[in-house]
């Protein structure tokens, strides 16, 4: 099976800043380009951090602290050095957490969820910036055409991986959920099936419908 890697997925052209460009300068970027975030990166194109709208607008929740009549919850230290910040490296959380152009989808959403960030600047064998990641993007692997994902299923899967006769399993794909009917020679072969079909890019859901011609449980003839 060919799973898409961040590299298939990824934004090629970054739009970026450095470290001492102005508050005022990164919100032009943001806007103009229609993105959320940009990476900071140094004279080397190294990565330092990730300014993101959340990040700009702590400057707003500092100024409602004094401005506002209604209550709002006060910033933390950090946050109010945040907040008064008038250059990205004051700005951005940093250090940035990176990805690398071969990761599949799953290895990149993981770090992303562990690190509770939403997009991930992707970086060379030389930790130089070479394009950037979004949640978005790693969920576009959910649009592919349900005829692509039976196809995948079918003879990488079943015929391929699998040796399984055409005849064995058939597939039907709706919208990404994947129905299986047939039968098979072992029952230890079903979960296998699922779990294969799991993994093939753009699966939703699989619901497997198989039974076993042998019972899993007996010793094969011929053999200890």
């Amino acid at each position: 099976m060919q799973h898409r890697t961040v590299a298939d997925l990824m934004t090629h052209g970054v739009v970026r800043a450095r470290p001492d460009t102005p508050f005022k300068e990164i919100v032009e970027l943001l806007a103009d380009n229609d993105i959320t975030a940009v990476p900071v990166v140094d004279e080397l194109d190294h990565p330092l951090g990730v300014v993101s709208e959340a990040d700009l607008l702590r400057k707003c929740t500092a100024q409602s602290e004094t401005l506002s009549r209604t209550s709002v919850p006060h910033l933390e230290a950090w946050e109010r050095a945040k907040a008064e910040g008038a250059r990205a490296e004051e700005l951005m959380s940093a250090p940035a957490v990176c990805a690398r152009p071969e990761w599949t989808v799953v290895e990149a959403a993981r770090l992303m969820a562990v690190r509770n960030v939403k997009r991930l600047p992707v970086i060379d064998e030389a930790d130089r910036l070479k394009g950037i990641v979004s949640r978005g993007d790693l969920l576009r692997i959910f649009l592919r055409r349900d005829d692509a994902i039976r196809d995948e299923i079918v003879r990488d899967v079943l015929q391929r991986t699998l040796r399984l006769a055409p005849s064995d399993v058939t597939v039907e794909v709706d919208e990404g959920q994947v129905t299986l009917r047939g039968s098979v020679e072992a029952s230890s072969l079903i979960p296998i099936i699922e779990r294969l079909c799991h993994n093939v890019d753009g699966v939703v859901s699989v619901s497997a419908h198989l039974g076993c011609r042998v019972d899993g449980s007996r010793t094969t003839p011929g053999r200890v």
